[in-house]
């Protein structure tokens, strides 16, 4: 017989131990804040339960740690981050597959996260930076602490807003709720949970790398692009306004009439290859996130 909500989880996180981090983690989130309230809410009524007592019919309305694991698995085959959905392309050919990335959303919206990041990379490093030094030029006043902490707080929720947008561009899976802290645990405990726990270091860690990251995609995403237009763009410019293909010392190049389809043919591939380089620097980077943002 389970005789603790603690007991519980750790059996719970067990059954769960080959699904996904971001799983695993709501699931304990959602199965603790339900199982405290419930039990906080029976122990106040029942002066002379205690836990042990007072669990098990909480345990047999919400399920065994094995029935919620199983849910849970069944939820994440059912219902997967939109973007993860992937089309079956096993019988098609490496030439088809290289075509076919202009159709996958999952594509465009790593393309899309390419350039976001420079965005969240410059706010998250401006408040890690702030929240930082101001945490600790403060420490030797009173407000120090209760700055730190705030400071602390906001990285997990900006942690679990990440989470979110990563999920929606990059179909990456990751938390969809913020871990629950119970009440009942004193100051001090939640103070020290806030300190020590991994996420909230890697939460500042990540905020930390996403600027150097953010300039590095954009700056190669943003070249490769110009780069792809220019090309599909040749016979508009050198037709329509004598631009020439490249200059160097001074020299204007201009393509032959012949060469245009084969200089289009060229920034093609080069934007879809552009693609699939996102698709790949989407999936390495919603691998790095789930590593720093994740506390399990």
């Amino acid at each position: 017989m389970i005789e603790s909500v603690d007991e519980y989880l750790a059996l719970l996180k067990e059954e769960l131990e080959a699904s996904d981090p971001a799983t695993i983690q709501d699931a304990l989130s959602d199965a603790e804040e339900h199982l405290r309230t419930v039990l906080e809410i029976e122990l106040e009524l029942h002066d002379d339960l205690s836990e042990s007592e007072a669990l098990p019919p909480i345990i047999v309305k919400y399920g065994t740690p094995e029935e919620t694991a199983q849910a849970y698995k069944e939820i994440e085959a059912r219902i997967p981050p939109a973007l993860a959905q992937q089309k079956d392309v096993s019988g098609r050919s490496a030439i088809s597959r290289f075509f076919s990335v202009i159709s996958e959303p999952r594509a465009w919206g790593a393309l899309l996260y390419m350039f976001f990041s420079i965005i969240a990379g410059l706010i998250y490093f401006t408040w890690a930076i702030t929240g930082l030094s101001l945490s600790m030029s403060l420490m030797i006043l009173i407000i120090g602490i209760p700055f730190l902490i705030l400071f602390l707080v906001s990285i997990r929720t900006i942690a679990l807003v990440e989470g979110r947008i990563i999920e929606a561009l990059l179909g990456v899976r990751m938390p969809r709720r913020s871990v629950f802290t119970p009440t009942r645990v004193g100051w001090w405990e939640q103070l020290k949970s806030l300190f020590l726990e991994r996420r909230t270091w890697g939460g500042i860690a990540y905020m930390l790398v996403q600027l150097p990251l953010g300039i590095l995609y954009f700056t190669i995403f943003s070249v490769l692009l110009a780069l792809s237009l220019g090309f599909i763009l040749v016979p508009v410019s050198e037709l329509g306004f004598h631009s020439p293909l490249f200059v160097i010392n001074n020299t204007a190049y201009h393509s032959p009439i012949w060469l245009m389809p084969f200089v289009v043919i060229a920034g093609f591939i080069i934007f879809l290859a552009t693609m699939h380089l996102a698709k790949f620097i989407g999936r390495m980077h919603g691998s790095l996130a789930k590593s720093l943002l994740i506390g399990i």
